[in-house]
């Protein structure tokens, strides 16, 4: 018989725990090796277990779900991290992918096939929930659909630069760059410049200096 898939679980909440361990313990090929109920123990756990799969909370007190896989893979570069969350928006997905996980499910999900997308992610598919929009470009991927002169505008204006900066800078009209900086904002549905920067930096679409 084929080795089973082990599973560590990673939620603060213990009744989570449990109850993923249940439908877990209903599938044939999975074996629940282990369980954590905060990022410092699951990094703990991750070391000592090996699992081969690690399904991960996002909301965990201290260090976060996202900041904890960075830290496993960065010791354990081979394990597979399945993000649950109740945020659907696709900068937590994005962020997810980008800190290595290798698949995004909503926790909240009434049908979760929290067995199928374990088997989908050890077969070496990225998993993102259905129900999340953006599944095939992700807001925060170079693919953003950011045209090249929108790329260079945003790395820009993270580098605190002023519409008539930037304009006297590409030879453009300020007017030019304000409708630039405006199609950035609504592609990447965002409002605000503080934000913008934020976004920008988190997801890599700019290169720091």
């Amino acid at each position: 018989m084929a080795q089973k898939i082990s599973v560590l679980l990673v939620d603060d909440h213990s009744l989570v725990r449990r109850g993923f361990r249940r439908i877990l313990e209903d599938e044939a090929d999975m074996e629940v090796t282990g369980e954590a109920s905060s990022g410092e123990e699951a990094v703990q756990q991750a070391s000592k277990l090996r699992p081969q799969v690690v399904v991960m909370d996002c909301a965990l007190p201290g260090i976060n779900g996202l900041e904890t896989t960075r830290k496993i893979l960065a010791i354990h570069p081979k394990t597979l991290v399945l993000m649950l969350s109740m945020h659907a928006e696709d900068t937590w997905v994005s962020q997810a992918l980008n800190a290595g996980a290798r698949g995004y499910v909503l926790k909240n999900a009434m049908d979760l096939e929290l067995g199928d997308a374990i088997r989908r992610i050890v077969a070496g598919e990225t998993v993102v929930d259905a129900q999340l929009s953006g599944q095939q470009t992700l807001k925060g991927e170079r693919n953003t659909g950011l045209t090249t002169r929108e790329l260079q505008i945003l790395q820009m204006i993270c580098a605190g630069k002023s519409n008539k900066e930037i304009a006297s800078e590409l030879e453009l009209s300020p007017n030019t760059v304000g409708v630039h900086r405006a199609n950035i904002m609504d592609a990447l549905g965002i409002h605000k410049t503080a934000e913008l920067v934020t976004y920008a930096i988190r997801n890599g679409l700019v290169n720091l200096p």
